[in-house]
């Protein structure tokens, strides 16, 4: 491309003998294009800049015998053609009157070359006109931005701008071009002398007038003025060794244009630099010489630094790459050495050694199908490349296969005592789960080997269910794994993926083993109730597989594709809900309910276990706190009513960081010194040196004050060692130790010890969250209290009946509380049973025929369902009906048929505790749950006379008996 530019200036521009004579294409004519020549460097910066001139400012750039002879035949014809007088050739100071061309980008600078496209077809056909004209001139002005914008659309707005609008937007100050070619419409300029806009002459195209500016007069000898210069001509001899492009530009410039001058140096340093329009636009304005070299110099100190960084960059990058390939080129020597002196075997050789070195200890006890496996893939793994992908698919197999513990079982503990020791250390209570475990390890011992089993812990939050199963595995001396499945939707997590897909990995058992390290372990499946079901399949149904003690030894993970023995997995589930398990997968667990704890335990737990672990946690030491039993007993009933002790462990750290907070807020008081007491026992004698009692400079001495010179220093020291010789003579050791003994005393006793009673125990813990269940000392006619378990424990529960209005026929039922379904259909039930027992007793009584009847059960934000309560909504309707209220202290909960059979109920243990939360003295079971209630804890059972009925007219007999009210 330079090539053509440049035979194309050469072309249109040429020159006189004079300047051919002087100048030639090896060698510059001055000394300073000398001095700009560098030595080749690579090009690391493209210049968009092209240059090459036949012209200079003040003097006539065109050789007039050169156009002569370019105009050729054509100009003699003419010449002789005409009779008149006119010239052939003019001069470029001749136009007064030129087009106007605007330039959106960058102004064009005297000497320099610039192509510019003109979409205007009357601007395009008026420069080609001028051009056979022998009028080869236009001027070329930069566009200024519009107002508001950035100037990137100055492209796409300067080929709408016609006439005065365009006129507005250009710069005054502009260059004369001279029109080397034209091709399509792409017009070749170059810059002559710099033009000044005076006036508009025609719009369409538009044509200016313009007066032709020279530099300011200068001094040439101005010392200032050529340290400048000198300046601009070194920083441009640094720009110019990054290119060769520019060093070529140089050349071409002074060939065309002749020796630098001062303007000359400013326009060309201003021209190739990288600076913005605008600033290249306040070159070309800039008349006085010395002014321009000053901008031109900034323009160019900016390009060398730009320079400069690019370079470093190119320089680092150069590097780092280079030291990259070096490291792995001496790596690669290093390998190819050592495997010739069989120093170091390639990769694949040391993967494979690496695997068989896992399989030798344990290759006795794998399964002769899973043996067979290791090493196909291994003989594969030896014939595949090392940048295969399926080779990584393969050494990540072999890694999973080689890593499992086949066989291997950690020795078990079969010592019941000390299991027994262990679970009572953990816990309190829980005699069904601690004898379920006793169990398994008398078996065990029994028969010399242990046998998986699958055991699911239920209950409430809190009662300990997650770490019952770390205590088991404890006694058990198994190895401890837990995953909880709450929330799982994805079957892969136990399963495993396949292997065909990027990133597979195997499922949560396979994990598990390799893990723990033996294939024994106890594997606690956390939240089993709560297991999600998704677009990738039932995770339930593929947890059967797991859990089934007639598959799992054969488990199937779809990453590994080999059995696994899970055997002798022990498997300990949590839920909260039994029923929302999936029947298939409850049908394979042993269910152990865990019911939650009444107060006496609660009591128990708190004291032994989570007071003692909460007062070593905050750092308390036991002789600086006394937490009263009644205070435990009030936190429990009026704060921590759950039926876990999760909320209790809660609250005791809640009054534990008040303490240790009150704790150390007397001890700050305590430990600081008293001033009094300081200047008592240290004397008057040492008191009359000191400034300040009780406070300590930098040296260590008390109250010494800091010397301000030399002299002050030598009387302070002297003052010291006559002060320390005194207290010496006069015992002052045994009086400083009789402070420390002092403050030591003084800061025991500030530290009180911090009781907490029930008189101050909202202080920690705020205002009761609980108040007692019962509303009522003696249940009113229509309301009987009602027994329900809930998630969160056993609780009690009120039915209220009452009549809204009385008429003939007007007998019906509302229900409110939100009921759910069940206790909708037990509550249309009991109306109905009702009035028929009611029919029986009393003949004549016509309550529910004739009243509209409202059952309410209160607590309405919390949902209600279940079919327990059947029999206490029969009571409350039959006491409405017949105006009788219960019996005192009476609680009951059954489900009622229509025959006037009592069901069935789950939760006895609960309802039991919940009973006797609310004082309760009597409750009515159902006959059936007689089993679950002699299993009960004598404690649970203490003070409360119950009732197994299978009737309803037990329960009416036992309700309304005129001699139980009055006891």
């Amino acid at each position: 491309m330079l090539k053509v530019l440049t035979s194309t200036c050469r072309s249109h521009v040429p020159f006189g003998a004079h300047l051919r004579r002087h100048v030639s294409v090896g060698e510059s004519a001055s000394p300073l294009h000398r001095v700009l020549r560098g030595q080749n460097r690579k090009n690391t910066y493209l210049s968009r800049r092209f240059f090459c001139s036949d012209s200079t400012e003040g003097s006539d750039p065109v050789d007039p015998n050169a156009k002569r002879v370019e105009a050729g035949e054509e100009a003699t014809a003419e010449s002789k053609s005409s009779s008149a007088i006119v010239p052939t050739v003019f001069r470029p100071e001749d136009y007064l009157s030129v087009i106007a061309l605007p330039l959106p980008h960058r102004p064009l600078f005297p000497g320099f070359y610039m192509p510019i496209y003109v979409k205007d077809p009357k601007l395009l056909a008026a420069l080609v006109e001028s051009k056979k004209r022998q009028a080869p001139y236009a001027g070329a002005f930069l566009l200024k931005d519009e107002e508001g914008t950035d100037g990137s659309d100055a492209e796409k707005n300067i080929h709408d701008l016609k006439g005065k609008d365009l006129f507005n937007r250009l710069h005054e100050v502009g260059t004369l071009a001279q029109i080397t070619s034209i091709q399509g419409d792409q017009v070749f300029l170059i810059g002559h002398r710099r033009l000044r806009i005076t006036e508009m002459v025609s719009e369409d195209p538009l044509t200016v007038k313009v007066d032709h500016i020279k530099e300011k007069p200068y001094d040439k000898d101005d010392d200032v003025l050529k340290a400048t210069s000198f300046e601009v001509i070194s920083t441009l001899r640094d720009v110019l060794k990054t290119s060769p492009l520019w060093r070529d530009h140089a050349q071409t410039y002074t060939q065309h244009i002749g020796d630098f001058t001062y303007p000359r140096v400013a326009d060309f340093g201003a021209a190739i630099s990288g600076g913005n329009k605008l600033q290249c636009q306040q070159v070309l304005e800039e008349l006085d010489v010395h002014k321009r070299l000053q901008l031109t110099l900034e323009l160019v100190k900016k390009e060398m630094e730009i320079s400069k960084i690019q370079e470093s960059i190119a320089k680092a990058i150069e590097e780092k790459i280079s030291g990259e390939q070096r490291r792995y080129l001496l790596n690669e020597q290093l390998k190819a050495i050592k495997k010739e002196l069989g120093l170091e075997t390639d990769d694949k050789t040391a993967l494979s050694a690496k695997f068989r070195e896992r399989l030798d200890p344990k290759k006795e006890k794998i399964p002769p199908h899973v043996l067979q496996v290791i090493e196909e893939e291994l003989t594969k793994l030896q014939l595949l490349e090392a940048s295969s992908s399926e080779f990584n698919v393969t050494r990540n197999y072999l890694d999973w296969l080689t890593a499992l513990p086949w066989g291997e079982y950690s020795d078990e503990n079969f010592d019941v005592l000390q299991a027994q020791q262990i679970l009572d250390e953990d816990h309190y209570g829980l005699t069904d789960v601690k004898e379920r475990i006793l169990e398994f390890i008398a078996v065990g011992k029994l028969r010399g080997t242990s046998q998986g089993k699958i055991i699911c812990l239920s209950g409430p939050p809190g009662v300990g269910k997650t770490s019952i199963g770390r205590s088991i595995a404890r006694a058990l001396n198994r190895k401890f794994y837990r995953f909880s499945v709450g929330g799982l939707s994805d079957v892969a997590e136990i399963k495993g993926h396949r292997r065909t897909y990027i990133g597979a990995m195997p499922g949560k058992m396979v994990q598990c083993l390799k893990n723990v390290g033996t294939a024994n372990p106890l594997v606690l499946i956390d939240e089993i109730d709560k297991l999600g079901r998704g677009h990738a399949g039932d995770p339930a149904s593929a947890m059967l597989e797991l859990l089934d003690p007639e598959q799992n030894a054969n488990f199937l993970d779809h990453y590994l594709d080999v059995p696994i023995d899970l055997s002798k997995v022990l498997f300990v589930c949590t839920a909260n809900v039994v029923e929302m398990i999936p029947n298939p997968l409850l049908d394979r667990m042993e269910v152990i309910s865990i019911a939650g704890y009444i107060t006496d335990e609660k009591m128990h737990i708190a004291r032994d276990y989570l007071e003692k672990m909460t007062r070593e946690a905050c750092g308390v030491k036991p002789e600086q706190v006394e937490v009263t039993d009644s205070a435990l007993l009030a936190l429990i009933e009026n704060y921590c009513r759950e039926a876990g002790v999760r909320n209790l462990q809660k609250q005791i750290e809640k009054i534990y960081r008040k303490i240790a907070l009150q704790l150390v807020r007397q001890g700050a008081v305590g430990d600081q010194p008293k001033p009094d007491e300081l200047k008592a026992i240290s004397g008057s004698a040492s008191n009359e040196s000191l400034t300040e009692v009780g406070t300590e400079s930098v040296d260590g001495r008390i109250g010494w004050k800091e010397p301000e010179n030399a002299l002050e220093a030598e009387i302070v020291d002297s003052t010291a060692d006559q002060i320390s010789t005194s207290n010496e003579q006069s015992g002052y050791k045994e009086n400083v130790l009789e402070a420390e003994k002092i403050d030591e005393s003084e800061a025991t006793k500030t530290v009180e010890k911090v009781l907490v009673d029930t008189s101050n125990l909202a202080d920690f813990v705020g205002k009761p969250v609980f108040h007692a269940d019962r509303i009522y000392d003696q249940t009113p006619i229509g309301v009987v209290m009602g027994l329900a378990w809930t998630s969160m424990g056993g609780s009690t529960l009120y039915i209220e009946t009452t009549h809204v209005e009385q008429g003939e026929g007007k007998g019906s039922l509302n229900l409110t509380g939100q009921l759910g379904d069940v206790m909708k259909e037990s509550a249309q039930i009991a109306y109905t049973v009702a009035r028929a027992i009611l029919l029986e007793k009393d003949s004549g009584n016509t309550f529910f025929a004739n009243t509209k009847v409202h059952l309410h059960v209160p607590a309405g934000a919390t949902p209600k369902d279940g079919p327990s309560a059947g029999c206490t909504m029969i009571t409350s309707l039959l006491s409405l009906a017949m105006n009788k209220p219960v019996t005192k202290d009476l609680a009951m909960t059954g489900e009622v048929t229509l025959t006037r059979k009592i069901l069935p109920i789950g939760g006895v243990k609960e309802k039991t505790i919940a009973a006797r939360r609310s004082d309760v003295k009597t409750i009515i079971f159902p006959a059936a749950n007689r089993r679950d209630f002699d299993e009960l804890a004598p404690n649970v059972k203490e003070g409360i006379e119950v009732h197994f009925v299978d009737d309803y007219s037990q329960i009416f007999d036992l309700a309304f008996d005129e001699s139980r009210k009055t006891q």
